[in-house]
């Protein structure tokens, strides 16, 4: 029997790739495994944020947790307009800080409960020097809460960590979004994206780490973000041999 040729590609990604067939369609051991993972990612949707653990797992850089306009689930689905807009309760107050953080669950709780405290934790001794403001848990968010999260607390700059829409063979993936100068109103073309931060898998907290703020320390200095702003690292890795 001939090698497959798929075989060393299906070991390099957890892309479903060279699945085959039988017949006409998929073997019943890959429909199962679509199956599979189509649940993994609906309950990657569906799961509520744990904040305590976060907040626990953030340990002595933990702040307050807040929540969007949201009410429930469902509206956050349906009305992503009410994700983008901070509760009238929040009481956050303002101070001089150089970086807001804010851990949002976004469309995966999943991936913040099992990524967001590591990336904090590799990422503030990095920015040595830094007024980094107590990072903020936020519920039911959106990317752009952050900007009236930040705006809140008086900050320069915002990165929010959030989890991202799971996708077939992902559904922990946590994405970063750094912007400069957020106050609401702020749009995608102003923010710079760190995305697909799941190891094994993905990106390396260290690797996250030291992208971020790379990205951090250039926008603060150039005082801009978004697509006038880059990361000027390499693409991929070398390799090997």
């Amino acid at each position: 029997m001939s090698a497959d040729p798929w075989e060393t590609l299906r070991a390099a990604t957890r892309a479903r790739v060279g699945l085959g067939r039988a017949g006409d369609g998929l073997s019943t051991a890959e429909n199962l495994r679509l199956a599979a993972a189509h649940a993994q990612a609906r309950d990657a949707v569906h799961t509520p944020l744990d904040a305590d653990a976060v907040v626990a797992a953030l340990g002595e850089r933990a702040g307050p947790v807040v929540r969007s306009q949201v009410a429930d689930r469902t509206e956050y689905l349906q009305r992503p307009d009410l994700g983008r807009r901070l509760s009238s309760d929040h009481g956050l107050s303002s101070g001089e800080f150089d970086l807001a953080v804010v851990v949002a669950d976004g469309l995966s709780a999943t991936a913040v409960h099992e990524h967001a405290a590591a990336v904090v934790d590799a990422l503030v001794p990095r920015l040595e020097g830094w007024a980094v403001a107590p990072v903020v848990v936020a519920e039911q968010a959106r990317v752009a809460l952050g900007d009236e999260i930040a705006a809140a607390l008086g900050a320069s700059m915002v990165l929010v960590l959030i989890g991202e829409r799971p996708g077939m063979s992902a559904p922990d993936s946590l994405g970063a979004y750094l912007t400069f100068g957020p106050r609401p109103g702020r749009v995608d073309s102003e923010r710079n994206c760190v995305s697909n931060i799941r190891p094994p898998d993905g990106l390396t907290y260290d690797a996250a780490a030291e992208v971020l703020a790379a990205l951090l320390t250039e926008s603060f200095r150039r005082q801009l973000s978004g697509v006038e702003l880059k990361d000027t690292g390499a693409a991929l890795p070398p390799a090997a041999g």
